[in-house]
């Protein structure tokens, strides 16, 4: 190989792999913006849930320390 072969090898646009890596990008930064939604709810889930087991055993020890059957 020469080097103006070389040098037309070089400057030829071949781009075969440019797509994938684009590609793989965009999935990473779906994927992290998904996972962060899901933190976000799953976060906001358990606050909810343990707020509802608060008001549930709180109703609980009120309703048996008021004299029921």
């Amino acid at each position: 190989m020469n080097v103006s072969s070389a040098i037309s090898h070089f400057l030829r646009e071949e781009d075969c792999g440019q797509d994938v890596a684009e590609y793989c990008l965009i999935t990473a930064l779906v994927a992290l913006v998904c996972l962060g939604i899901f933190w976000y709810c799953t976060g906001g889930l358990q606050g909810m849930w343990t707020s509802m087991n608060q008001s549930l055993a709180a109703g609980n020890s009120g309703s048996t320390s008021a004299g029921g059957r």
